[in-house]
């Protein structure tokens, strides 16, 4: 049984023009700094002022220490001007029905229920019955910056995405009943046009049904936001923020690689591929995204290659091996290049927010020497691994479209 309650204080924008104004991309989903900078001094009044108030200054070069006790400090000041703000109102004890629709889907309601999610029922080491099933391990690092920030605000503000079966419809019927009954309470258009609609949910009777109809999902699985979760938990939290989405809404865009000189020519690393993959060249294309799983681009030297894995190169049976980014980590970073360790600072992880044709300039440009474009992971993998209690490779599931920060956010 997977448990949501009600925020108990929930700092919420004030109308769509201030969710517009005030929402933002996850911390976790730029490039760099740069980009961060660039999207605060552009949108002044977003959270990420907050949740990365270390960019939060005039002069890029000037920009504080990730997580120190000035960005922390920082944080504090601009969050409390936030709840100050004539754009935003705490209200008590809500859930909330949750829409995104995606200018590349836009026959589909990503559906969600929004509430808090309980730390409890996290599966860990200690807690093997826990229906809560986390994606991918948890970096202690990570974790304890994001429970910096949570101490430094007292408030969530990032939110956990959760899947979950819905095998019945039951849940997302009822999501959908209720949003076409009623306008939204505000909507808000994000970076990439996703458009973003929340509609409150106040009314006892409302809350109890949604509480139990989530309550007959057997498990949940954390699809993005693994560290935010760990940090609630590991400052003894009881819940963390959340929304939980029924599998068949969501979709999956490809985690992509870039790769820095490691002293190896394209033609040596190409021959030593052989003993993994077959390799077919495919020229000088301007952009290459495989469109089905163990089909894999490679981009080097004014070249595009397509690398299709051997039987003996994984386990079929093993979910976690299967995925394409566990194959490209054993036979191609660890086998022929020698970079054993997935954080090797020379890779460079590109989420689904930017296409192989980014790859490519990056490469042509001299800042790397290879790229590797994957397919999606599907989402059948996705769970496969979940329900054989594994972890999924570092960084091969980028969730698309992504929940918005600053659209409900907890006191605590």
């Amino acid at each position: 049984m997977v448990s949501i309650s009600p925020v108990p204080s929930a700092l919420v924008p004030l109308d769509s023009d201030a969710a517009s104004r005030i929402s933002a991309p996850n911390y976790d989903e730029f490039q760099g700094d740069h980009e961060v900078f660039a999207l605060i001094q552009s949108r002044p009044d977003c959270v990420l002022r907050i949740t990365m108030a270390h960019c939060d200054v005039d002069d890029f070069d000037e920009r504080l220490d990730d997580g120190s006790p000035e960005a922390l400090e920082l944080a504090k000041e601009n969050f409390d001007v936030l709840v100050a703000s004539d754009d935003t109102r705490v209200m008590s004890n809500l859930l909330w029905v949750y829409e995104i629709v995606s200018p590349r889907r836009l026959d589909v309601r990503q559906m969600g229920l929004g509430g808090f999610g309980q730390t409890n029922e996290i599966r860990t080491d200690d807690n093997p019955g826990g229906v809560i099933v986390r994606n991918e391990g948890i970096r202690p690092e990570k974790a304890e910056g994001r429970a910096r920030l949570i101490q430094a605000t007292n408030s969530y503000i990032g939110t956990v995405n959760c899947a979950v079966r819905d095998r019945e419809g039951q849940l997302l019927n009822a999501l959908e009943s209720y949003a076409d009954a009623r306008e939204p309470n505000y909507t808000a258009l994000d970076e990439a046009g996703n458009t973003h609609r929340v509609w409150l949910v106040t009314k006892t009777n409302d809350v109890e049904r949604f509480t139990q109809l989530l309550a007959e999902e057997p498990l949940a699985y954390v699809a993005d936001g693994n560290h935010r979760s760990a940090a609630a938990a590991a400052l003894k939290k009881e819940h963390f923020l959340a929304v939980f989405f029924p599998t068949d809404r969501l979709h999956l865009e490809p985690y992509n690689r870039l790769v820095e000189d490691v002293g190896l020519r394209a033609e040596v690393l190409l021959e030593r591929l052989k003993k993994a993959f077959t390799i077919k060249p495919l020229g000088a294309l301007p952009t290459y995204r495989p469109d089905h799983v163990h089909t894999i681009g490679l981009y080097t030297a004014g070249t595009w290659y397509e690398l299709t894995p051997q039987s003996h190169t994984f386990d079929a049976a093993n979910a976690a091996e299967s995925i394409d980014a566990d194959i490209v980590q054993r036979h191609v970073f660890d086998a022929a290049l020698g970079m054993t360790d997935a954080r090797d600072a020379r890779l460079n992880f590109v989420g689904g927010n930017k296409d192989s044709a980014y790859l490519k300039a990056r490469v042509d440009a001299g800042e790397y020497a290879f790229a590797i474009s994957f397919a999606p992971v599907t989402m059948d993998q996705f769970i496969a691994v979940c329900e054989q209690n594994r972890f999924m490779p570092p960084k091969s599931t980028w969730f698309d479209p992504k929940i918005r920060s600053g659209l409900v956010m907890a006191l605590l």
